[in-house]
């Protein structure tokens, strides 16, 4: 068996989702597995040329027939999960989905109150309830994807959950009806292609590809406090359940750097000339605007830095530049100071003279990656 890791190493938006598909066309018997995040990623995969999905619920390999597991690590959203999968249905797909019955269940509940505390907190949700989800799971209010299993077992949990986030000082505004409504049309599915699982077995499938979701400057050690994920969206999560180092990782970063929500970013002041037409974030929701400035090799080196205690001789470690033919000038910040090249063979033989350590760096181009180039 043969494990690869697809991890963001910037503010998540690097295109992993490309990268996940693309491997999974180019090796056999694989499986997606999700180890961190949950429902709020976003991760965009197009497929010759025809159909576009943005992936959230499932893994990005789908379009390619490949199932996607969902670890322990991940949250679900049973009403996310049925919509995507009346999408992907219409679509043509019938996708596979494994899922651990420890995974934490993000209820309305959890979306409500997340965005009620955003309001105040400033601190750039997406507003879909994971990082609410974690810190409730974390008070003992456990709801999990095995309880699914059980309707009586999950509405009395589901009350005792409204004792918890509702007082008189609160108008209740969320109901359950509606929820658990979703909850059974999704139990239904479970005697088809979606499966709660416990002892999962890898070793069923030849190749295992990790899908990160945000990226290791979001990660709750290494990212910058409040401004974080409340997960570990590196290497960890899969050494726990893999028992060990990836064969391969690709770290993912675009040729310039991107931010969804609030929270430190660097270069803003650098004016930079992109123009990406197959760019599917917006400024919209709770997050608001949707940033871009120059690379910043400073970041990158850091966020690199923190996962080398991981890493032994036995792994090869990629570097994967993404969107870089979106760029008209090629820069990056090193030091505080800006390099700035005319073409883009400078620009990438520096950034590979500053990641010495890195095995390969390749260079993946809009909107597909079928071809990753290696630098």
């Amino acid at each position: 068996m043969k494990a690869i890791a697809v991890i963001g190493a910037g503010f998540g938006d690097e295109g992993k989702g490309k990268v996940v598909s693309n491997l999974c066309s180019l090796h056999q018997n694989p499986l997606v597995v999700r180890f961190c995040g949950g429902q709020q990623a976003g991760h965009n995969v197009m497929l010759n040329k025809d159909v576009h999905h943005t992936f959230s619920n499932f893994g990005s390999g789908t379009l390619q027939g490949v199932p996607t597991y969902w670890s322990r690590f991940c949250t679900i959203d049973p009403v996310g999960i049925l919509n995507e999968l009346d999408l992907l249905r219409a679509k043509g797909f019938n996708p596979v989905l494994f899922i651990d019955k420890n995974c934490p269940i993000t209820t309305p509940f959890d979306k409500e109150w997340g965005k009620r505390k955003e309001s105040f907190n400033n601190h750039g949700t997406c507003g879909v309830g994971v990082g609410q989800t974690y810190e409730r799971e974390s008070s003992f209010y456990s709801i999990t994807a095995y309880d699914l299993l059980f309707s009586s077992i999950l509405k009395i949990k589901l009350d005792q959950l409204t004792k918890y986030y509702y007082s008189d000082n609160y108008q209740k505004i969320t109901t359950t009806q509606h929820f658990l409504r979703d909850c059974e049309a999704l139990r239904e599915e479970f005697h088809g292609s979606i499966k709660i699982c416990e002892n999962f077995q890898l070793t069923n499938y030849k190749t295992i590809i990790f899908e990160g979701a945000q990226g290791l400057l979001l990660d709750q050690h290494y990212g910058f406090f409040p401004n974080v994920t409340r997960g570990n969206t590196g290497l960890k999560n899969i050494i726990e359940i893999l028992g060990s180092i990836p064969d391969e990782i690709y770290y993912v970063t675009r040729a310039y750097q991107t931010r969804h929500g609030n929270g430190p970013m660097t270069n803003k002041e650098i004016q930079i000339d992109i123009n990406n037409p197959y760019e599917k974030n917006t400024s919209d929701g709770l997050q608001g605007e949707f940033r871009k400035s120059i690379l910043d090799l400073d970041l990158l080196k850091y966020a690199l830095g923190k996962e080398r205690n991981f890493l032994t001789k036995n792994n090869q470690v990629n570097l994967l530049i993404t969107c870089l033919d979106v760029l008209k000038e090629f820069k990056f910040t090193l030091n505080g100071k800006i390099f700035d090249y005319s073409k883009e063979e400078e620009f990438l033989s520096e950034i590979k003279d500053n990641f010495d350590w890195i095995d390969n760096i390749y260079v993946g181009r809009s909107p597909f990656y079928d071809d990753l180039e290696k630098v």
